[in-house]
């Protein structure tokens, strides 16, 4: 049963705690979240398959300093509360992403990507995930993309994108068994299962993932500590002029991340603003 330890403050501190998540050795694979609740109240999730453990909770005590997490057990439909329902289509470039009471919407040039949310995240409405189609997008019109990998890819609408746009075969992983499961389900709705496998892997630590390798296209929709940590294994599993794409950045954390990339010999090319979120595109 998934566990969520939650934590309310003012933006300000619950971005500067997001941040300091990402960051940490313990922490830093967990999934998790920065959302407002309420107009100047926000609150930062952390999730556990199982957990948190007592070293877990002793690195949750730390980062909250004198306010303390709330641990307790997340329910399904707490998540579905949050899925594709009442949500209109995202459009971004040919990509349509839509939930199934909206596939009348989708025009003959689109190219559509149902989604139902459900456990994982990435509906297309986040400001990161919009990015991270239409990089693919303006890539896929300018080099064919053949081989590629979607790190984290929650509901998988990246990986689905990659299949439908370029026809590419896509390896899809997960940390979380649970997002692995919904991104397996929306690949099957979308009828693109012979391009895109899904797996559970824990960064790029899978003989899968190495066996597939080098991939003309690395996407990571993650966040800054996590895509620091992973520089140099997506560097190593990258093709000669391939491609990489990274999101779950805020603006602020772009230079600092193109600069670790910089260092494992992967150039920028250019980045995507939308909102508060940055998406970087870089070149082998």
């Amino acid at each position: 049963m998934t566990k969520v330890a939650t934590l309310a403050l003012p933006e300000a501190p619950a971005r500067a705690l997001a941040a300091t998540l990402g960051e940490d050795a313990l922490l830093w694979e967990r999934a998790f979240d920065l959302s407002e609740t309420a107009p100047g109240r926000w609150q930062v999730a952390v999730y556990f398959e199982t957990g948190p453990d007592k070293d877990e909770r002793a690195a949750l005590a730390r980062l909250a300093g004198k306010r303390g997490f709330t641990v307790a057990t997340l329910l399904q439909t707490d998540w579905v509360a949050k899925s594709l329902e009442g949500l209109a289509p995202v459009r971004a470039g040919r990509f349509l992403v839509h939930g199934s009471h909206d596939r009348a919407r989708v025009g003959g040039n689109d190219i559509g990507i149902e989604i139902e949310a459900g456990l994982a995240f990435g509906t297309g409405h986040h400001g990161t995930t919009t990015g991270c189609l239409l990089a693919i997008d303006r890539i896929a019109k300018t080099r064919p993309i053949v081989n590629a990998l979607d790190v984290g890819t929650g509901s998988g609408v990246l990986a689905i994108a990659l299949a439908k746009r370029a026809r590419a075969e896509v390896l899809a992983s997960d940390i979380d068994p649970v997002a692995e499961r919904v991104a397996r389900a929306n690949v099957r709705l979308n009828g693109v299962s012979h391009f895109v496998r899904t797996l559970v892997a824990t960064g790029l630590n899978h003989r899968t993932i190495g066996a597939r390798a080098p991939y003309d296209l690395i996407v990571a929709n993650i966040l800054a500590g996590p895509l620091v940590h992973l520089a140099p294994a997506i560097a190593h599993n990258l093709a000669p002029s391939g491609n990489v794409i990274l999101s779950g950045l805020l603006t602020e954390q772009q230079r600092r991340v193109a600069a670790m990339y910089r260092d494992v010999g992967l150039m920028f090319s250019r980045s995507l603003i939308l909102g508060e979120w940055a998406t970087l595109v870089l070149q082998g």
